[in-house]
């Protein structure tokens, strides 16, 4: 499994990593919601550059000329709902892209934590290429879920994982797991996950960040 880190690099997702990871930045509620999304687009961009293109001639204004175009729009999944604002950058890049939602969640208890998955919509995914789209990629169990119940759709051209934050720990349980093409986008690789399986440093709760907490 690639795996691209974007943080690697400086760049102006850092600034937005760093406003949603701070304690006090991350009390706005709708700054945290934008920069989900600004960095969705951001890694939407990262990711087009993986897609494949065709040449096409077309006129302009002034005369005719030649450039490439997609090939074909990636099919976007997301897991709902802590996913949604990070989507929706996908979306504003991809906006003919047909899309995809997963109803997952976790399931706590003194032992271990389990991944409920209970909710699939998407289209076809046969020879497509697939965005799967979830803000924390924790221990991996929750994509390593979802890619299962995916291929149920039909059997990808490639899949790309796109998360804000990753922990060590997830990036191997992806590698060792994972049986199909796939290749993972993340702004960020954290150090590693702490008892309760939530990344550290990280930056919370996603979900609730940005919608309110579950009751």
């Amino acid at each position: 499994m690639d795996v691209f880190v974007l943080n690697q690099e400086n760049s102006i997702a850092n600034q937005f990593l760093l406003e949603l990871r701070d304690i006090e930045i991350q009390k706005d509620r709708m700054r945290f919601r934008n920069n989900l999304v600004r960095l969705g687009e951001i890694m939407a961009y990262e990711i087009s550059k993986k897609l494949n293109y065709q040449p096409i001639s077309f006129q302009t204004p002034l005369k005719a000329t030649d450039s490439f175009h997609l090939q074909q729009q990636p099919i976007l999944i997301t897991v709902l709902r802590a996913g949604l604002p990070y989507f929706q950058g996908f979306l504003n890049y991809f906006d003919r892209s047909d899309s995809g939602f997963i109803g997952a969640y976790r399931k706590e208890d003194q032992q271990e934590l389990t991944i409920q998955l209970d909710y699939l919509a998407t289209p076809s995914l046969t020879n497509r290429d697939v965005i799967l789209i979830d803000p924390m990629l924790a221990t991996g169990n929750s994509i390593i879920r979802s890619v299962t119940a995916l291929l149920k759709q039909g059997t990808p051209s490639t899949i790309y994982v796109a998360s804000l934050v990753a922990s060590v720990e997830g990036i191997a349980n992806l590698r060792s797991q994972l049986k199909v093409r796939c290749s993972l986008f993340t702004v960020s690789v954290d150090e590693k996950l702490n008892k309760e399986f939530y990344i550290v440093p990280g930056l919370g709760d996603a979900g609730d960040l940005s919608f309110g907490e579950k009751v």
